[in-house]
């Protein structure tokens, strides 16, 4: 069996050595370093070659790749790389990877073309300056053909170990059976489509309920598609940790029952969450975990790839054992294992790992996303970026060396975007050249002050930096899918401080590439329709597959019930106190029970509890608090005992709207006191206009589907089983709406009308679902 491996992943195998380093950092961004590219190929002569094709093997080892450029007139092989900052401080061991890659692309050319001696060159372009910089080497055919083969050596037994590996795995996979004696309802569906999907090279876009298993469903089929699809990598993507526990969980059911010792999943993690050192720079001067990292990294990695499940301990584990980063050593595992169990951000964010690995070592990659009604805001968030003016003003007064008249010039561009502006927001249809002329000046000297004194910046500083290049490298694909926004507020001495938003609305065309990357993407949640909204989101293929799984449940196990005489509108707020207490009263004492109560907001939600303590002391009752970490919300939850008796009042859309399973008597009914709309505030109406404006639906598209889903998210709290019974309460006017009832789940059959009310609450006819207005939810 030949083993392959493209030229650039061999070249990191073995040629890195030293210390981890992001001194010489940021990066360009993909985009940049394409466009960098192609620059340097308009400025050669007529007849130079770029992006050629090459390959050659050792020892049954296929190493391939494409070299960027070749100028047969000076017989020249030019490996092009784009830069930030001053070269001269760029590390060493930086440098030598560089010329590694260049001269295995030298020795494949010189093969391929019987060259007895080439040039070869390392061009590197600042994408700020567009100064460009050429190194250059003579080296004959022979020296070069030694300097692959020693490469080739150094990976060889690594790559005869992984080729075994991987025999292994595919016999294993072959003869894989679900781990339990059948599949639950809608479960083989669900398997048998996706497997289509994948074996036809098409996305899939899955609505599923739960109860179905949708994890295991999802992840069996893909595993029993990898080798007939001849897939490299399988990528779970969640938008919570819950979701990864859940993933990890399903892969040990099916490797345990399927004896698979040789699958390798990985689980990735924010670096923050990794990190032994908090607060420390990544490099060797700072880290003991970066000082020697890639001398000690081989050891480490051999001992990694003979764990089959590298959760976040076991991971940790044998990164400590080598005195090794364990972020760093997952990110260099991510190109070894099978599957990869991470959040969205791997694969969809404009610097991701897996998508950039993915790109530049050819692989061919299936994709799962968990819970995908959280693609939307997420990637719109990925894909954002503000500044706020209260930062410029601390960094002006504390004066730093050498920014002054920088900084000071921003200001002035930054105060010039809303000196005619009286509104406290504005939305702008152009991006102002001349500030962000002046944002990109004060990006140059604060990297060189960061190249010159790595350790002794300001945090402040950093902080300002790092957003103002975020801000910068968006602007970059501002288009009629983005919005600018100008928003004012008073801040020292009277003075006016105005935050830039640079949000992206439809982040379709940004998503678009990664889902046609893929061999397939799978998106699949409990509530993801209208269909056609998150298709035309998320720049799904036109050819993507649409399933709509029935439920395992029965309209008798959950009874939905409207209490439509009260309105939950901002200004109906106070009046609709009394009777919401009265209904949640009136339910628990007729079905005691532990319960959960949604609401729109913290504040609105505490009036409630507040007046339900006052009236019903005797009704237990626990509230989610603002800015609960995992302890905290996991407390929250351990109070949902089996038939425990109390009401848990939580947020719409928050952390226990969704991924939380309280099965039987945990949770035996659920409250949801508003219709979820998102508030409407001036960014939301913008979002409306451009929505509106490209899909025709800007109200739906804005508030109704958004709050919609919301509302049968937290619903999805009460049935989890097919023996669970519950009961749900939906309180608000505009639950009567017809349109509203046509995007409930078939399954939970004619809601009935709640006509126990109290009169006192004063509400007037109900009104019609229509345009919320300026302070509703």
């Amino acid at each position: 069996m030949i083993a392959s491996v493209a030229v650039r992943a061999l070249c990191e195998f073995s040629a890195k050595v030293g210390d981890l380093d992001l001194r010489f950092t940021p990066s360009p961004t993909a985009l940049e370093g394409i466009q960098g590219h192609q620059r340097i190929v308009a400025r050669r002569d007529t007849g130079y070659e770029a992006e050629i094709a090459l390959e050659g093997q050792f020892q049954g080892l296929r190493v391939r790749g494409r070299a960027d450029g070749y100028d047969p007139a000076r017989n020249r092989l030019e490996e092009i790389k784009t830069y930030r900052g001053d070269l001269a401080r760029q590390p060493d061991n930086h440098r030598q990877l560089h010329w590694a890659q260049a001269k295995v692309y030298a020795w494949l050319l010189c093969q391929a073309r019987g060259l007895d001696s080439i040039d070869v060159a390392l061009v590197y372009l600042d994408v700020d300056s567009d100064r460009q910089t050429l190194l250059h080497e003579r080296h004959s055919a022979d020296a070069l053909r030694q300097f692959f083969e020693a490469q080739c050596m150094c990976f060889l037994a690594w790559a005869q170990a992984q080729a075994q590996r991987l025999g292994e795995r595919d016999s294993g996979l072959q003869a894989l059976g679900f781990p339990y004696p059948q599949f639950r309802q809608g479960q083989r569906q669900l398997a048998e489509t996706l497997y289509k999907a994948v074996s036809t090279g098409r996305c899939l876009m899955a609505q599923a309920s739960t109860g179905i298993g949708k994890t295991l469903g999802t992840l069996f089929p893909l595993l029993k598609a990898m080798v007939p699809q001849q897939l490299d990598k399988l990528f779970f993507l969640t938008a919570k940790t819950p979701g990864r526990a859940l993933a990890l969980d399903a892969v040990r059911q099916v490797t345990d029952a399927g004896a698979l010792p040789a699958l390798r999943t990985l689980e990735l993690i924010a670096r923050d969450k990794a990190c032994e050192y908090p607060g420390v720079a990544c490099h060797g001067e700072a880290c003991p975990l970066a000082k020697g990292f890639y001398d000690r990294l081989p050891v480490a990695r051999e001992a990694a790839a003979q764990v089959p499940m590298l959760d976040r301990a076991a991971l940790r584990e044998v990164a400590l054992t080598h005195q090794v980063c364990p972020y760093y050593l997952g990110q260099e595992m991510a190109r070894w294992v099978d599957l990869v169990v991470a959040d969205y951000n791997y694969y969809f964010d404009a610097h991701a790992l897996l998508f950039g690995l993915g790109q530049a070592n050819q692989w061919r990659v299936a994709v799962l996303v968990d819970e995908a009604h959280n693609l939307v805001e997420r990637g719109r968030a990925m894909y954002s970026a503000s500044l706020d003016q209260g930062q410029l003003l601390a960094l002006r007064q504390a004066k730093p060396e050498g920014l002054g008249s920088a900084l000071e010039r921003l200001n002035r561009h930054w105060n010039a975007l809303y000196k005619e502006q009286r509104a406290p927001y504005q939305a702008l249809e152009q991006l102002p050249e001349a500030f962000l002329g002046a944002l990109q000046q004060c990006l140059g000297l604060i990297q060189e002050r960061m190249e010159q004194s790595p350790t002794g910046l300001d945090p402040a500083l950093l902080q300002f930096y790092f957003q103002a290049l975020q801000f910068s490298r968006v602007a970059e694909g501002f288009d009629e899918h983005y919005l600018f926004d100008v928003s004012l507020r008073e801040g020292p001495r009277r003075r006016r401080l105005a935050t830039l938003a640079l949000r992206n609305v439809v982040p379709a065309r940004l998503l678009a590439p990664r889902m046609s990357a893929a061999r397939s993407v799978t998106l699949f949640s409990a509530t993801l329709g209208p269909r056609q909204f998150y298709a035309d989101l998320l720049g799904m293929p036109a050819d993507t597959a649409w399933l709509d799984v029935s439920a395992p449940f029965r309209a008798e196990q959950l009874q939905v019930r409207i209490a439509s005489q009260v309105s939950t509108r901002y200004q109906q707020r106070q009046a609709s106190l009394a009777p919401i207490v009265e209904l949640i009263a009136e339910q628990y004492q007729r079905q005691p029970g532990n319960y959960l109560a949604f609401f729109s907001s913290f504040e609105y939600l505490a009036q409630v509890a507040r007046l339900l303590a006052e009236r019903h002391p005797g009704i237990v009752q626990w509230a989610q608090a603002p800015g609960m970490d995992e302890a905290a919300r996991e407390a929250f939850l351990a109070r949902f005992v089996a038939d425990g008796q109390g009401i848990g009042f939580a947020v719409l859309g928050g952390a226990f709207g969704e991924g939380v399973d309280l099965p039987g008597s945990r949770l035996i009914g659920a409250f949801v006191a508003t219709l979820g709309l998102p508030q409407v505030n001036p960014v939301n109406e913008q979002f409306k206009q451009r929505l509106g404006r490209q899909f025709g639906a800007g109200f739906d598209y804005a508030y109704l589907y958004p709050g919609v889903r919301k509302v049968i998210q937290a619903a999805g709290r009460v049935i989890r089983g097919d023996q669970d019974r519950g009961v749900l309460l939906l309180i608000d006017e505009r639950f009567a709406d017809a349109r509203v009832q046509q995007m409930f789940p078939s399954w939970w059959g004619a809601p009935v009308m709640h006509r126990s009310v109290p009169p006192s609450q004063g509400v007037e006819t109900p009104s019609t679902l229509g345009v919320p207005t300026p302070t509703s939810r």
